[in-house]
C-alpha cells in the first residue's frame, strides 16, 4: 500500500452472493468480506463488475456499503462501483451510499453509448461530483463500455474531478505502460488484467484490482513489496499462476459465473449470479476445478466439484 494515495495496492474486487431465488446472503457476504481482510488486503471494492453491479437495486447498493464499511471498520478503505450510461443513473447510484462511509465512488464511461466525446466524458464526471462530492476512482474497461480512455481524454478527467485512481484494465501494455508514466505520481494506477500485475507494479503501479489474485492469499498481497526489486523465482511463480488462473476464469462460463464458482470450491458461500447468467457447470467447472488444483489453490477437485 503506497500511503499517498489514499487507494492503493492489494484492492480485491469482492463478489455479491445470491442464493438460488436472487436474494443477497448478507451473512456470506460478511464472510467473504472477511476472508479478504484475514488475507491482508489493503481495500475493498463492492459492487462492481464481480459484484454483478447491473443487478443490484438502490437498497441494495447501501446495505452492501454499509456493510462492508462495518466489517472493514476503518482498517482499509471501501470502494463502491456507481457506473451507469447516464450521469442522472450514476448520481442515484452515488447518492445511495453516499452517508455509508465509503472512500471512492468507482466510475468509467457510460456503458452501452458505445462512444463518447472527451467534453461528454467530463461534463458527465462534473456533473455527478457536484451532486455527490466523493473522490473518484476512474475505471478503463473498454471490453465493458466500448470506449478506452485515452491519454488526452485522462488528462482532462483528472483536472477536472477529484480523481485518486485508476483501475486499468484495458489489456493494452503498450496503453499501461503511458499511464503510468503520464500518471503514475498523480493518482494510483490499479491493474486490472491479473497477468499485468507484476510487470505494472515493476513498472510503478499503485496496485491491483483484479480477479485471481485473492485465491493465493498473503503471497498476492507480498507483490507490492517486490517493487522495484529484482524479480525472484517466488514472484515469476506467481507471475504464472496469476496468468493461469485468469485465462481460465475468463475462459468459461458468462462473468462472474467462474470467479463464483472458484470461492464455491475452496469452500466460500458465493452463492449463483443473477439472472441471465447461469451458473458454471460440466465441463467448464471440472476445467475450472483442474486448473484451480494445478495451481495449488485446491487440494482435490473432484471431492470439491462434487460438493459444489
Amino acid at each position: 500500500m503506497n500511503a499517498s494515495f489514499p487507494v492503493s495496492g492489494n484492492v480485491p474486487a469482492v463478489v455479491t452472493p445470491f442464493d438460488e431465488s436472487g436474494e443477497i446472503v448478507f451473512e456470506h457476504y460478511e464472510r467473504i468480506l472477511r476472508w479478504h481482510l484475514e488475507r491482508g488486503v489493503d481495500g475493498l471494492c463492492i459492487a462492481g463488475d464481480n459484484g454483478e453491479s447491473w443487478t443490484l437495486s438502490l437498497a441494495e447498493r447501501a446495505k452492501l456499503a454499509q456493510t462492508a464499511v462495518r466489517v472493514a471498520a476503518g482498517r482499509v478503505p471501501v470502494v463502491m462501483g456507481a457506473s451507469a450510461s447516464t450521469a442522472r443513473q450514476t448520481i442515484a447510484y452515488a447518492e445511495a451510499v453516499a452517508d455509508k462511509g465509503v472512500t471512492a465512488l468507482m466510475i468509467g464511461p457510460q456503458p452501452y453509448v458505445m462512444k463518447a466525446t472527451t467534453s461528454e466524458l467530463v461534463t458527465r464526471l462534473e456533473t455527478v461530483h457536484r451532486a455527490v462530492p466523493l473522490p473518484i476512482l476512474l475505471y478503463n474497461s473498454p471490453r465493458r463500455t466500448g470506449i478506452s480512455l485515452t491519454i488526452e481524454s485522462m488528462r482532462a478527467l483528472v483536472d477536472a474531478v477529484p480523481v485518486i485512481a485508476l483501475k486499468e484494465a484495458s489489456r493494452d501494455f503498450f496503453y499501461l505502460t503511458h499511464v503510468i508514466r503520464e500518471f503514475g505520481e498523480r493518482l494510483a494506477v490499479l491493474i486490472g488484467p491479473a497477468p499485468f500485475i507484476i510487470p505494472g507494479v515493476q513498472l510503478g503501479a499503485a496496485g491491483f484490482i483484479s480477479s485471481g489474485p485473492e485465491f493465493f492469499g498473503n503471497e498476492s498481497s507480498r507483490v507490492m513489496a517486490s517493487a522495484g526489486k529484482a524479480i525472484g523465482a517466488d514472484m515469476r511463480a506467481l507471475h504464472y499462476r496469476f496468468t493461469v488462473i485468469y485465462e481460465t476464469l475468463m475462459s468459461v462460463g458468462t462473468w462472474p459465473s467462474a470467479l463464483k464458482a472458484a470461492h464455491n470450491l475452496i469452500g466460500l458461500p458465493a452463492g449463483v449470479p443473477r439472472e441471465p447468467v447461469a451458473p458454471l457447470a460440466g465441463e467448464d467447472l471440472q476445467k475450472l476445478a483442474r486448473v484451480l488444483h494445478e495451481i495449488e489453490v485446491l487440494e482435490s477437485p473432484a471431492a470439491r466439484v462434487a460438493a459444489a
